[in-house]
């Protein structure tokens, strides 16, 4: 059975996501390289990933252009190549094509979908934003782990990652503070004994 993870930056109200749409939701987020690096370092390998219409369109306007710019640091460069070879299951009403390969549109409710695909062979899947989708498939139990990187701010409003879900119980699996002030929390749900990391 594949292993589906949330990996998200939270404010510590629990946004993942400013209501800036021209900034890709991103106007608190802090960036930084160490972060980046530790969560990385702690990822198994991902073969596919899940976005819903806004999250995928940001993602496509931010990485495909990077895959032809010379410009473009490596690591960078890297990120938009797996993301660009790897399978995208997007849900959406609004977007009816997609010209970013490997990516399959659907128009239905997730969990269905992502029910039948959680038990098909092959890598583990990462839910980046997404937070209908994160909500929908957290209610039905097929979240796996949630990597959540805290933001030291309180963001006041935005797009909360956790409304309408179910109370939901989770293990912490580790924590780590960075001097920018972010925090890297893993946790992992009820159905995770077989994937428990030390």
């Amino acid at each position: 059975m594949r292993k589906i993870t949330v990996l998200n930056r939270v404010s510590v109200d629990g946004y993942f996501a400013s209501l800036n749409e021209a900034n890709f939701g991103m106007d608190w987020f802090i960036q930084d390289p160490e972060v980046d690096k530790a969560v990385h370092n702690g990822e198994e390998e991902v073969s596919a990933f899940i976005f819903g219409a806004d999250t995928y369109r940001g993602f496509e306007r931010s990485w495909v252009p990077m895959l032809n710019n010379p410009d473009t640091p490596k690591h960078l460069k890297d990120m938009a190549q797996v993301l660009t070879d790897n399978t995208k299951y997007v849900f959406s009403t609004t977007i009816k094509e997609a010209s970013w390969e490997n990516t399959r549109l659907y128009s239905s409710e997730p969990v269905e979908v992502i029910t039948r695909v959680k038990h098909e062979e092959g890598g583990n899947i990462l839910i980046f934003g997404s937070g209908s989708i994160v909500q929908q498939l957290g209610n039905a139990g097929l979240i796996d782990e949630y990597m959540l990187i805290m933001t030291p701010i309180i963001a006041g409003e935005g797009k909360a990652l956790f409304q309408g879900m179910k109370q939901t119980g989770l293990t912490l699996a580790k924590t780590q503070a960075f001097q920018s002030g972010n925090v890297l929390l893993h946790y992992l749900t009820a159905n995770q004994n077989r994937f428990r990391v030390e």
